[in-house]
């Protein structure tokens, strides 16, 4: 009994069984050896590949176990022989060949590699998207149709767009364009809750409304107001948007131009010291916020330069310090008090034609301030002949060549203010006082 007792320990310990044993410690594998390429991850100084060869996720071969199993044939060969030993040595590198040169059609590979190092302004840009996009929401704006067959009124969403939380109250700041014509409106935050909105006011003149939701106050998050008077041409701006209610998105560029000016789509009325970037500004990007490197909100994404309706380079922002002041009107009051004339001009083409220069008046209405001042319309005489209105030439000793020119000095002065106004009248100048009244509301 002692002596087969020995003869098995003797056996068990063999080079050729150690190997079977080896071979066999796993399971019988239901398909063929899988290679996994593997890396040390989370390491300071990347790590050379490790080799590492599976069979039915238990590990049966790789360089360190074949290392063990010499190892442990290395006190066996010389008990056992040189030649078995050798035998053993080339059966482990066989085995280990024979799994790397098998049949892999199911094998399937997995990398895992160190987690990416980025850049300083990388990682500055990422913290960046992550803190704002919170206060970015989705805007659907809805309008009432009738169905022609049934006659039932559905509500069919006509357009959308992207905005912004402005405080804890709940109100949302975007683009009068985006919600222009809705006869209800929809705002969705960035954890994709959707609350019905209603609109507290708007500016057409400058393209600029505010919403307000009832949402409690810890899903609000108000972004960042900066300024806009110190900005320079190049710096590095970021557009959050929303356009498709699903995911935010990130475009970055710089500053290309300052005090550029733009029409409203609403009015015409000009928009000044608009921002102009190249970060690309795409349909449904409307009404999102435009940062600087700090995060800070610095303009209102409003409009594009592009004949096929896609990014060109060549965006617009509304700067923040003009929204600032729209938007403090519109929670206070509930609009937007502008001062104006109370005139309507004819085209800056059709004066052109004249041969001269200014803002010629077609009608300034009697309970208008330009009515009561005493401005003359353009009118027909009892002959039919076109007799000209006046031609305004100047405001405050500022200079008006064009209807532009009107505005922008009109958008310096407050309701109630009197400006003095050089118009000229046949073959003379007048000066006339008028007294600036605020603009009728608008439904």
């Amino acid at each position: 009994m002692a002596t087969a007792a020995a003869a098995a320990a003797v056996a068990s310990s063999s080079p050729l069984s150690l190997i079977s044993s080896f071979s066999s410690s796993s399971k019988s594998p239901s398909h063929s050896p899988r290679l996994i390429r593997a890396f040390g991850p989370n390491f300071s100084t990347p790590l050379p590949p490790r080799l590492l060869l599976k069979r039915s996720d238990k590990s049966i071969a790789c360089p360190s176990r074949i290392f063990l199993l010499l190892q442990r044939l290395t006190p066996i060969a010389a008990t056992s022989g040189l030649f078995e030993s050798v035998i053993t040595v080339l059966a482990s590198v066989a085995l280990s060949a024979s799994l790397l040169v098998s049949d892999v059609d199911p094998a399937s590979a997995f990398v895992v590699t160190t987690p990416r190092r980025l850049q300083s302004d990388e990682l500055a840009t990422v913290r960046l998207f992550q803190e704002n996009t919170p206060s970015v929401v989705y805007i659907t704006n809805l309008a009432a149709r009738q169905d022609a067959f049934t006659l039932d009124v559905l509500e069919v969403p006509q357009g959308s767009g992207s905005g912004f939380i402005w405080d804890k109250d709940g109100h949302i700041v975007t683009n009068y364009h985006v919600i222009r014509g809705a006869s209800d409106l929809r705002v969705t935050l960035a954890d994709q809750t959707t609350y019905e909105a209603r609109v507290v006011g708007f500016d057409q003149d400058k393209d600029v409304a505010v919403l307000r939701i009832d949402a409690p106050k810890e899903k609000l998050r108000p972004i960042p107001i900066g300024i806009s008077s110190d900005l320079l041409v190049g710096q590095k701006v970021y557009a959050i948007g929303n356009p498709f209610g699903l995911d935010h998105t990130l475009t970055t560029g710089v500053i290309s131009g300052l005090r550029r000016e733009i029409s409203s789509a609403a009015t015409g009325r000009p928009i000044q010291d608009v921002i102009q970037t190249d970060a690309a500004i795409n349909p449904g990007n409307s009404g999102g916020p435009l940062l600087d490197s700090s995060g800070s909100l610095i303009g209102i994404n409003t409009a594009i330069y592009s004949p096929s309706g896609a990014s060109s380079g060549v965006g617009f922002s509304i700067p923040v310090d003009t929204v600032n002041g729209i938007v403090e009107q519109i929670v206070k009051f509930g609009k937007v008090t502008r001062p104006i004339l109370g005139i309507k001009f004819a085209p800056d083409q059709s004066v052109e034609q004249l041969g001269v220069s200014g803002v010629l008046v077609l009608d300034a209405p009697a309970n208008g301030p330009a009515g009561k001042a005493g401005l003359q319309p353009t009118k027909r005489d009892a002959y039919g002949r076109l007799i000209l209105g006046d031609i305004i030439t100047s405001v405050n000793g500022k200079k008006v060549t064009n209807g532009s020119d009107l505005y922008r000095i009109l958008d310096q002065c407050k309701v109630g203010d009197t400006v003095t106004v050089e118009v000229l009248r046949g073959d003379h100048k007048e000066k006339i006082s008028v007294v600036l009244e605020p603009k009728p509301d608008e439904s």
